[in-house]
């Protein structure tokens, strides 16, 4: 019981002193696992700072994997969106992927005023990056901004969500599903969350190859306690372990 008044306190009070559910510093702390066994480690982070003149988010996510699992499959992952402090409208986002013998590297710089987005794509056979132009509205997200905008939204079961989003080289409308609510068991003990399912072409979090579910408490913080997808190698659950502000 001492938990869940925690919890609520830490969803209710925070909010109020900061505006809305994103706190500059939070950090989240994730166990990765598949079944029973706990693989590694991600994190989600944000951060308030500056970007080519804008006032700006700063989101980035890491996987990796421990000692044990990296004998099986390797996983060292890093994604970094920089987003407008007001909109979370994309301004940069960066992808660097490596998984097994997947590796992946790709930036989009967004010029949101000009309506144009310069996409780099790294090829490690001949070890340099290839540049397009590809058109974009001013108001477009990458996958990280927009799970962010989403954990600042009032969300109801039943709801669908069309946010614009840039990536991988081509814009297009994710649609992000308010399934149901559902209590479970988390680091605050037995809460109240939402279930969400993004509906994304590309990667999120790790090169998943199925749906991915995420479960948000159900207060203003918009906390996610709980991820679960398919991935290359088998199924994945990132259980949330511990939550840091500044």
């Amino acid at each position: 019981m001492r938990r869940y008044v925690v919890l609520m306190i830490f969803c209710f009070t925070l909010p109020l002193l900061f505006g809305n559910a994103l706190i500059d510093g939070e950090r989240l702390v994730f166990d990765i696992r598949y079944g029973a066994i706990t693989a590694g480690e991600a994190t989600l982070n944000i951060e308030r700072t500056e970007y080519r003149g804008y006032d700006a988010w700063r989101i980035w996510t890491t996987a990796e994997t421990n000692s044990f699992f990296d004998r099986i499959f390797r996983v060292r992952d890093f994604i970094e969106s920089m987003a407008t402090a007001d909109s979370l409208f994309s301004l940069r986002y960066t992808k660097r992927l490596h998984e097994g013998r997947y590796r992946q590297h790709r930036i989009h710089q967004n010029y949101l005023s000009q309506g144009f987005s310069t996409y780099s794509r790294f090829s490690f056979s001949r070890g340099e990056f290839t540049d397009t132009r590809l058109e974009i509205p001013a108001n477009t997200y990458d996958v990280l901004s927009a799970f962010y905008k989403v954990r600042t939204m009032d969300l109801e079961p039943g709801q669908t969500i069309r946010l614009h989003v840039t990536s991988d080289g081509k814009n297009y409308t994710a649609l992000i599903n308010v399934l149901r609510r559902e209590r479970i068991d988390t680091i605050f003990g037995r809460v109240d969350c939402l279930v969400i399912e993004p509906e994304l072409e590309g990667e999120a979090l790790f090169r998943q190859t199925g749906n991915i579910f995420v479960w948000l408490t159900d207060c203003e913080r918009r906390i996610p306690v709980l991820l679960q997808s398919r991935v290359v190698f088998g199924h994945f659950r990132a259980i949330l372990r511990s939550v840091r502000e500044l």
